[in-house]
């Protein structure tokens, strides 16, 4: 049997692969909530910011409130006494250039900041997180074309940073 070129590559990427899975490249840290945490209330996502879209606060409170009860042990609650009460502000929500082409806007920036405070009743402490994100839509577009096309990716991006920030410490 003739060994191909093509024969030698696939085994050489097979390996590849294999290798780079096996090393954990691609895993992520797990989720840490101390064991004794067993509630949760989020508050609602105020906006503050100058600009303001006034479906992302209901849309970002709804959507990590759905995150924490489907990726943590935690259960939801409406209580003050929770073991942890979570609110925020998005504080920016701005649009800047960000690429030039032939001396025009190319490419325009949506910056979206929020807030993020953490109070845990159970060691009585308050951890505050700042949470950045950024999209980038064609400079040909205006703002409410480009929320309508970043649609739910926008609601996503910022959710999962908000998540990840408070337990993964990312």
């Amino acid at each position: 049997m003739k060994v191909t070129r093509w024969m030698k590559w696939s085994w050489v990427w097979l390996l590849m692969a294999f290798a780079v899975s096996a090393c954990g490249v691609y895993t992520f840290k797990d989720i840490s909530i101390p064991a004794d945490i067993k509630t949760v209330k989020v508050n609602f996502i105020e906006n503050k910011a100058r600009l303001v879209n006034p479906r992302l606060s209901p849309a970002i409170t709804d959507r990590l409130q759905q995150k924490i009860v489907g990726q943590t042990k935690l259960t939801r609650t409406n209580n003050e006494d929770a073991d942890w009460v979570i609110s925020g502000a998005v504080t920016d929500y701005s649009v800047s250039t960000s690429g030039i082409s032939a001396q025009q806007a190319s490419t325009n920036r949506l910056t979206v900041v929020v807030q993020i405070s953490l109070r845990d009743n159970k060691l009585g402490k308050t951890s505050d997180y700042s949470v950045n994100k950024s999209f980038d839509f064609s400079a040909s577009k205006t703002l409410q074309q480009a929320e309508s096309e970043l649609g739910e990716d926008l609601i996503k991006g910022i959710t999962d940073e908000i998540f990840n920030r408070i337990f993964s410490n990312w």
